[in-house]
C-alpha cells in the first residue's frame, strides 16, 4: 500500500499506474470488440477521447458540489490552493454520467452512431474502474470503515487512509465486483446478444455502489437525509434500468404477437 510505485529510477503515482493499466487493457479489448461488431476503430478513438474529457470534467464538478462546504472559497484564487484542489478529488458518478452524455454529443458532432459503441463497449468501463479501485487501495483513498474481521487491512503511515486501524477492504471488494460485472456484460453482449447492456451495467453497478457506500468511511462524499449522494444517484440508475428493460421487453413481446 503506497502512494507511489518505485520502479528503479522512476517514481510513479500508484493510482495513475493502475488507471493507465486499466485503460491499456480496455483498449486492447476494444480492438477485438470493434472487429466483432464491425465498428470503426477511428470513430471509437474519437468517442473515447471525448469520454475521457467529459468524464474528467464531470467527476471534478460533482466533487466540487458534494464538498462545497469543505472548500475554502476565500482562497480559491490562491494558486497553490487552487492547484491542490484541481489535482485531487473526483466523484466517479459525475464522470460516468457526464462522460456518457459527452459521447452522444460527440456522436452528433462527428456524425457517428454513438449508441452502437456505447452498447458494445459499456462493459469496458467497469474493467477500467476496477483497476482504478486497486489504485485507490494502494494509495489508501476511498477507504473502508473500521473493521477487525476477516480480510481487514491496516494502512501504513503516509497513505491517505487512517494508519494503524484495521479497516474493511472496500476498495478491493469493489474492484472484484467490477471485474465480475465487466465480464458479465461482455459475455451477455457477445454470446446472448442482449440489447440492454447499458441498463445491465448501470442497474447492477447501482446496486453494488449503494450497498458498498455503507462500508465506506471517507468523509467527503456528500449526503442528503439518510443516503449519500452516490446512493441517491444509484437509486435513480436502478429505477431507470428496471423501467428501460421492462419497456424493451414489452416492446419486443408486442412485436412477436
Amino acid at each position: 500500500m503506497c502512494l507511489y510505485l518505485d520502479l528503479g529510477a522512476l517514481r510513479l503515482p500508484a493510482y495513475g499506474v493502475m488507471i493507465t493499466t486499466g485503460i491499456v487493457f480496455a483498449n486492447l479489448l476494444a480492438i477485438l470488440l470493434c472487429k466483432r461488431y464491425r465498428l470503426d476503430g477511428n470513430d471509437f478513438i474519437i468517442l473515447e477521447a471525448y469520454a475521457f474529457l467529459g468524464g474528467f470534467l464531470g467527476a471534478k464538478l460533482l466533487y466540487l458540489v458534494v464538498s462545497f462546504s469543505q472548500i475554502d472559497w476565500g482562497r480559491i484564487f490562491e494558486f497553490d490552493y487552487f492547484n491542490r484542489l484541481m489535482q485531487g478529488g473526483f466523484v466517479f458518478y459525475g464522470g460516468l454520467l457526464w462522460g456518457i452524455a459527452t459521447i452522444f454529443a460527440a456522436g452528433r458532432l462527428h456524425h457517428i452512431v454513438a449508441a452502437a459503441y456505447v452498447r458494445h463497449m459499456i462493459g469496458l468501463i467497469p474493467l477500467i474502474h476496477g483497476f482504478g479501485r486497486i489504485g485507490c487501495f494502494l494509495a489508501g483513498c476511498c477507504y473502508g470503515r473500521p473493521y477487525d474481521g476477516r480480510f481487514a487491512v491496516t494502512f501504513p503511515e503516509g497513505s491517505l487512509a487512517p494508519s494503524g486501524i484495521p479497516l474493511f477492504p472496500v476498495q478491493l471488494t469493489e474492484a472484484l465486483l467490477l471485474f465480475l460485472l465487466g465480464a458479465l456484460i461482455l459475455i451477455a453482449d457477445w454470446k446472448w446478444q442482449v440489447s440492454y447492456t447499458v441498463e445491465l451495467y448501470l442497474g447492477l453497478y447501482g446496486i453494488i455502489r449503494f450497498v458498498l457506500e455503507y462500508f465506506r468511511y471517507d468523509a467527503v462524499r456528500g449526503s442528503l437525509w439518510i443516503f449519500s449522494t452516490s446512493q441517491w444517484i444509484s437509486i435513480g440508475l436502478i429505477l431507470w434500468a428496471v423501467i428501460s428493460v421492462a419497456a424493451k421487453i414489452t416492446k419486443s413481446n408486442d412485436r412477436n404477437i
